[in-house]
């Protein structure tokens, strides 16, 4: 299933998941904009045409998908599935350090994508990308579905995201927003 740039924003639209206001991003930076997937994923649905429309764009075979928790958990899951492959998810440390737990390892040489719901800076998923190659694994390639940064992330990989948009974000002592003395919102899973 092909899945457009615009049929993705429409279903993001429809399902309340493209918010207007005044929010605080998960790398700090302050935004007008914000695209909240966990609303369009939990359709099962959406999320499975999400995972079947990010696995062929990637055009890869990996043997094993990783996600950061939280936001990556279930298009990861659901881009393993299209690729009959196992998922397995990072998390943060009491330190703050990106880690597998929960018994989850990679063996060296082992191919992996990285898949995120949204990447803004790209940190959380360059995290994962680093913890992947420290343990051997070749990483061949990461996906979301959304990349805010209009294409400019790097991770250190071949990356593609089902719609690329250029969000405007602020850092918060040069935000407009709190300027015209904007409540600011934090809408993802985990306080900054």
């Amino acid at each position: 299933m092909e899945l457009q740039s615009e049929t993705l924003l429409d279903i993001f639209r429809r399902t309340g998941a493209y918010l207007k206001g005044h929010f605080r991003l998960t790398s700090g930076l302050h935004s007008a904009e914000y695209l909240q997937c966990a609303l369009v994923l939990q359709h099962p649905e959406h999320a499975e045409a999400c995972g079947r429309a990010l696995a062929a764009k990637l055009g890869v075979k990996p043997d094993v998908v990783v996600s950061p928790a939280m936001g990556g958990l279930i298009i990861g899951h659901e881009v393993a599935r299209a690729y009959g492959v196992r998922h397995i998810f990072t998390e943060r440390d009491a330190e703050r350090k990106m880690t597998l737990r929960r018994g989850f390892t990679v063996a060296r040489g082992e191919k992996a994508v990285v898949i995120e719901d949204v990447i803004t800076t790209g940190i959380s998923s360059r995290e994962v990308v680093e913890l992947l190659l420290a343990a051997g694994a070749e990483v061949v390639g990461a996906g979301s579905l959304i990349d805010r940064s209009g294409g400019k992330a790097d991770l250190g990989v071949p990356r593609v995201a089902l719609a690329t948009l250029e969000v405007v974000a602020y850092p918060p002592d040069a935000c407009p927003l709190c300027a015209a003395g904007e409540p600011v919102v934090k809408p993802g899973s985990r306080p900054v």
